[in-house]
């Protein structure tokens, strides 16, 4: 979660003169000072507390949020997670959405289901216009016999049968990224490295005794056959950073299903650092299928302001590099790489028009965009 935190730092975009100008006179692309003139979401934050700042940078960023509740240690607990999102939500209804989860822990007695459809119907009714599946199944929680409770298995199939029925999106981050099962020396994104010292416990290198990567999404594809109509969210590149021909054949598989970008865009980029071409080519072809997120996330101790200045760098370099053209180096890992400078019609459903039509009740209408989704200039 706080790996996003350091990755971002590949955000110290060195902007080319020839780059810039010649993205400036292409009509099909949008240039840097585009940014803040068209509306766009960003669908992966974990918010909480009042951040009347972060508030005013996304407003004047032109970007609105979808803040999810996680079952994560280093968040408040759940209920004042939902708290806060409610409260976030009702105060900013044009701005802030949010989706809610469920704890998996127990969910190996009788109560479980029933005390599971009771708080998720209370979070859809105030408001939730989505739920989060969490990597706590499969990399966290057994049953007393030691088994492991993984996404596939047939006590979560009812809470699905529901979602599915009421047409009620499930985002699923199942696994972690695949260096997570690698040496440390071995990772091949410097913010992974840092961000799995500072967790081992989620350093799977270190827990064979946990299911594999590939065991991981093999669990996660089951739940998918199982549940063929649900609406499903891939998050963090539905684990398959690394490869986007693996992304694409994922959703090949699974039609109805979307992924976003939270924390992955780096893996985007050193793929990009030989193979531009092929980057591009995925945006392009999968163009209706992918949301933009960042993964940014309130730590614990963090200011409302630093949070805002964190949100607009990271937002503005993704912008770069989604819609720009300019050469650029990261603190990633090694080599360059170039701006995808992806059309227009590609950037507008990116970072909004597939959002939108994923989660329509998700943000109100508001004056301070025109109707074709750019933000009036300020």
């Amino acid at each position: 979660m706080k790996r996003r935190r350091i990755a971002r730092s590949c955000g110290v975009f060195v902007m080319s003169l020839v780059g810039a100008a010649a993205l400036a006179q292409s009509p099909d692309t949008y240039a840097e000072r585009d940014f803040s003139r068209v509306d766009k979401i960003d669908t992966h934050v974990h918010l909480y507390g009042e951040l009347p700042i972060f508030l005013a940078r996304a407003k004047s960023d032109a970007f609105r949020v979808l803040t999810i509740n996680v079952n994560y240690a280093d968040f408040p607990p759940l209920p004042e997670q939902l708290a806060s999102a409610i409260a976030l939500r009702r105060a900013n209804p044009a701005r802030v959405a949010f989706a809610a989860t469920f704890d998996a822990q127990g969910s190996d007695r009788p109560e479980w289901l029933a005390n599971t459809r009771q708080q998720l119907d209370a979070a859809l009714a105030a408001g939730a216009v989505a739920v989060k599946v969490w990597k706590d199944i499969g990399m966290q929680w057994r049953d007393p016999d030691g088994h492991v409770v993984m996404i596939d298995d047939a006590r979560f199939a009812p809470v699905f049968q529901s979602l599915d029925a009421r047409g009620v999106v499930v985002l699923g981050h199942q696994g972690e990224p695949r260096n997570a099962w690698l040496p440390l020396a071995q990772m091949t994104i410097n913010g992974d490295r840092e961000y799995f010292s500072a967790h081992p416990q989620y350093h799977m290198a270190l827990h064979p005794e946990w299911p594999t990567y590939e065991q991981q999404l093999a669990a996660r594809d089951r739940m998918l056959d199982a549940h063929p109509g649900l609406r499903f969210v891939g998050v963090h590149l539905a684990s398959l950073e690394w490869d986007v021909d693996r992304i694409a054949a994922f959703l090949d598989r699974y039609p109805k299903a979307s992924v976003d970008l939270a924390a992955r865009m780096p893996h985007l980029q050193r793929q990009a650092v030989g193979g531009r071409d092929r980057v591009r080519a995925f945006f392009i072809k999968y163009q209706d299928r992918i949301l933009y997120g960042t993964d940014l996330t309130r730590g614990k101790d963090q200011e409302d302001a630093a949070l805002a200045d964190e949100a607009h760098a990271t937002w503005l370099a993704d912008w770069k590099f989604l819609a720009g053209s300019a050469s650029s180096k990261s603190a990633e890992f090694d080599g360059s790489f170039r701006g995808l400078a992806l059309p227009r019609a590609v950037i507008d459903k990116v970072y909004g028009v597939n959002a939108r039509r994923l989660l329509p009740r998700a943000w109100l209408a508001s004056d301070s965009t025109t109707p074709g989704g750019r933000a009036k200039t300020p």
